[in-house]
């Protein structure tokens, strides 16, 4: 593979990334790449690691290069934007999968993106047209739009106006519904709608994202994502080209993930919560949720993760804030830098844990291993780190316009759910 990953390096690295690490042996590629490896391959998805402290980003590469697969490594606007709780963010993201990569001699083709970058009104929208092309100058090479909070209208005319704003070769995101579980899941109507606007006038997403059922963070149980949901919406859309994202796969168990692996067109699987927990050394059940005790605490195993005496740190630091369950996440910001002082063998376990975890769904339950031969192909099929759109534009513009939108979005019937925060 050395010959044909030295032409990769040379034609498949976009052009914020070769500005940004001129002399980098590290394959940053557009989204665009990792999903054609998995369409390639079949019936298979990969990891898109929401790395919330630096070792996680270390597990997750060590793992995809163990497995051979293409991966995406990610954050999301809640976990890394400017009001972050994490140290890991949008602007120093591409800079440590870089490093890392240039470190430990990964030779994967890894996509940076950018998941939910959420907007919720007007006041979103304004930022976004500033904010996005600063994540494109920081090295994303892909970007999801999350609109998902509005009205079907507003969700695809604000789509409309920021994807101008991400470039051709690097591969969009979108979503119809927020990620919240049971309660206001997506529709076949919806996503059409959305798709079919953003195709009249030439936005080709990559991915689309569903409220199919699951959520974000901890899960109560494990009834999760409604396989035949998922499959109904997706071809409902497969004429448009695009692929599925599932987001909130943490706390899911293996034999569905395995089904919408199998029987969807899913390529990107988000985890998230999971890999945090996991990197702290938690017990945690066979698909990742954190086990608790009958006090709602979490179970530290000895020798696992962190030390035992930042553990007890970071808890009595949560009691103080007041934070359980999920919202532990909210400490990653002030205890980054103490993980990262702790011993070598320390960090090195919490990272070998996390890999071992990746590792695993890669290869037993997404399918994704040797696949990164597969985006290589991509790339010197295409000769050139732009691959192109998988759809042409099929809708007529003249019916999409702001004001027809708008009238066909009111007859949509649609459930959004309970207002939360949900952007994870």
């Amino acid at each position: 593979m050395s010959s044909n990953f030295d032409k990769s390096l040379e034609i498949g690295r976009p052009p914020n990334i070769k500005r940004l690490f001129p002399n980098s042996r590290a394959l940053i590629v557009s989204g665009k790449v990792i999903d054609r490896a998995l369409i390639a391959k079949g019936r298979a998805m990969t990891i898109a690691a929401s790395c919330r402290n630096h070792l996680v980003i270390r597990g997750a590469l060590q793992a995809a290069q163990r497995a051979n697969a293409a991966i995406l490594i990610e954050i999301a606007k809640s976990e890394g934007g400017t009001d972050a709780y994490c140290a890991v963010n949008y602007w120093n993201l591409a800079r440590q999968v870089d490093a890392l990569c240039n470190e430990l001699d990964i030779q994967i083709p890894v996509a940076i993106h950018a998941d939910h970058y959420g907007i919720k009104g007007p006041e979103d929208v304004e930022r976004a047209r500033t904010e996005i092309p600063t994540l494109i100058d920081a090295g994303m090479t892909s970007v999801a739009i999350d609109a998902s909070h509005l009205p079907d209208d507003e969700n695809l005319l604000a789509s409309l106006e920021l994807a101008r704003l991400v470039p051709g070769w690097a591969s969009l995101e979108t979503e119809v519904g927020e990620i919240k579980g049971t309660e206001g899941l997506s529709t076949a109507e919806e996503a059409v709608f959305l798709i079919r606007g953003l195709n009249a006038h030439d936005i080709f997403p990559t991915w689309i994202a569903l409220n199919n059922g699951t959520t974000h963070g901890l899960e109560a149980s494990d009834q999760g994502i409604q396989l035949a949901l998922t499959k109904e919406i997706h071809q409902a859309v497969a004429p448009y080209g695009l692929s599925g994202a599932q987001h909130g796969a943490s706390g899911n168990n293996s034999e569905r993930l395995r089904q919408i692996a199998s029987e969807t067109s899913t390529t990107k699987a988000n985890v998230a919560t999971a890999l945090q927990m996991i990197s702290w050394g938690l017990e945690v059940n066979d698909y990742g949720n954190a086990i608790q005790d009958e006090n709602g605490s979490f179970v530290k195993l000895t020798g696992e993760g962190m030390s035992d005496a930042l553990w007890a740190e970071l808890v009595a630091s949560a009691d103080e804030k007041g934070l359980k369950g999920g919202n532990y996440k909210k400490l990653n910001l002030p205890f980054e830098n103490k993980i990262l002082a702790q011993p070598r063998e320390i960090r090195e376990r919490m990272a070998r844990r996390v890999e071992d975890f990746v590792y695993g769904l890669l290869t037993e339950v997404f399918g994704a291993h040797d696949t990164a031969p597969l985006a290589i192909d991509a790339i010197l099929d295409a000769g050139s780190h732009d691959l192109g759109d998988r759809a042409t534009r099929s809708e007529d513009p003249s019916e999409w316009t702001e004001e027809k939108i708008r009238v066909a979005a009111s007859k949509i019937d649609s459930d959004k759910g309970p207002e939360g925060d949900f952007e994870d």
